[in-house]
């Protein structure tokens, strides 16, 4: 295939011939990523979005605040699964295809969801729900972890060279659509039922939906256009005599030695992706997905207008989101990297001492925080395929991301409720330094990277 990334006219996929506009195509590979995407963040926030209703009937009622704690704690185990789902889908997505993975991650998603929505109550069966809930949470995470590395690799290389920080902000932009319409469909639920309705069936509905979603996202998936650079790859490996003089169609020929030994020769690479995660990861599950629970729970205020305060915030985040990745393309993406890293590090304590007994202050705090987390989150997509050549981009991003994220995301949410909890404010000002300390640590990670815009993914 001699058609490359940068052949394609910007706004086309990739392997569109000059002139020849493919916008079928444009639209499969973008509606069928971002739905995909969208339902599995669904899936993973409404569980943080509705943690308080969870608890009170999946776990024992003799201790609230332990029972709280407990929920959290089992959001915090589903990261754990992730890993495992990184290295089995990302060698799905290097072996079998980006499209292949992508389509079985998003169809397992929603069986999780399916079994949170129809666990009994501990009432029933006892601790056989909270049993039930954490092996959901499992297979969730299992796809989770395979779902955001096989999404932005495939999205990334149907991108225009010039143009892929713009299209790599989709996967932000259409996630956090998911959790927008999780969190609005809290606030209108929290809205229309009264609290004892919310307990008894109400935080059911979410996941439900999410099961009928996922079961769309998987059909539009299935009838994607497989990346142009992945099947490049494979025709390369296909073709032993014109790998073994090195090219085929303007592609080097991979690297011998199986997936292992490909991971290890880009040992330095991984530890970027941990570098530029750790710090985004903490202050994004914290400010864009937990903040609301956190505040109904710790802080006091009304369900209903934290919720509706979490809505506005992610409108924000949504808006910002492309502004900063069309940035990028023009300015580079170590400028943008670090606006958004230190930016965050500037603003957390004062949007945290912001936050009081009300809900307009929520929702101004975590606006404020979600406007320079956007900066990182539209473009570390594109950032984290232009780290690895073809034949590991997938698990190369899915191995490192997912276990920075499961150790460092998946506890942010307890350790800012426990903290709150056993400390008071000083647990408060113990996390906010704890959070600031690793935006410092993704922020130095920046400055050691190579400026990537407009690179050719076909040629890595």
């Amino acid at each position: 295939m001699a058609t490359t990334l940068n052949s394609a006219p910007s706004g086309l996929p990739a392997g569109a011939a000059p002139g020849t506009p493919r916008r079928n195509g444009v639209l499969k590979t973008l509606l069928g990523t971002g739905a995909g995407n969208a339902v599995e963040w669904y899936d993973w926030a409404v569980y943080a979005t509705f943690a308080s209703f969870i608890s009170t009937q999946l776990f024992s009622k003799q201790d609230p605040s332990s029972a709280f704690l407990a929920t959290l704690a089992i959001f915090a185990v589903g990261f754990v699964a992730r890993p495992f789902g990184g290295f089995v889908f990302g060698w799905i997505g290097d072996r079998v295809g980006r499209k292949a993975s992508m389509t079985l991650c998003v169809g397992l998603a929603s069986l999780g969801s399916l079994a949170i929505g129809l666990t009994p109550s501990y009432e029933s069966i006892g601790a056989g729900a909270s049993l039930m809930l954490l092996i959901a949470r499992l297979i969730q995470g299992l796809a989770h972890g395979g779902e955001l590395p096989s999404a932005q690799t495939y999205l990334s290389e149907m991108a225009p060279a010039s143009r892929r920080g713009y299209w790599a902000s989709l996967i932000y932009v259409s996630g956090t659509a998911g959790i927008l319409f999780g969190t609005l469909l809290g606030a209108v639920l929290s809205t229309l039922l009264a609290k004892s309705q919310m307990a008894e069936f109400g935080w059911r509905i979410p996941f439900l939906l999410g099961a009928v979603l996922g079961l769309v996202a998987l059909l539009m998936r299935s009838r994607m256009d497989e990346s142009e650079v992945f099947e490049a790859r494979k025709a390369a490996e296909q073709a032993p005599a014109a790998a073994h003089d090195g090219v085929v169609a303007g592609h080097a020929a991979p690297a011998r030695g199986g997936l292992f030994a490909d991971l290890a020769r880009h040992w330095r690479q991984a530890l970027q992706v941990i570098g530029l995660t750790v710090g985004m990861t903490v202050v994004y599950y914290v400010w864009g997905v937990s903040t609301p629970a956190y505040a109904i729970n710790i802080l006091g205020i009304d369900a209903a207008g934290a919720l509706w305060a979490g809505v506005c915030a992610n409108l924000v985040f949504i808006v910002a989101l492309p502004l900063w990745g069309r940035l990028s393309d023009r300015i580079g993406r170590k400028p943008v990297l670090l606006i958004s890293a230190l930016g965050a590090a500037a603003v957390f304590f004062p949007a945290t001492w912001f936050v009081r007994d009300s809900a307009w202050q929520l929702g101004a705090a975590m606006a404020a925080m979600l406007v320079f987390i956007a900066g990182s989150a539209s473009i570390v997509p594109a950032v984290y395929a232009e780290l690895f050549p073809t034949s590991v981009r997938t698990i190369g991003v899915a191995v490192p991301y997912a276990i920075c994220v499961a150790a460092f995301g998946g506890s942010a949410a307890y350790l800012q409720a426990g903290f709150g909890l056993w400390f008071g404010a000083a647990g408060t000002t113990v996390f906010g330094v704890y959070t600031v300390l690793l935006l410092l640590v993704t922020a130095a990670t920046v400055l050691g990277l190579r400026e990537s815009r407009g690179l050719d993914l076909g040629g890595k």
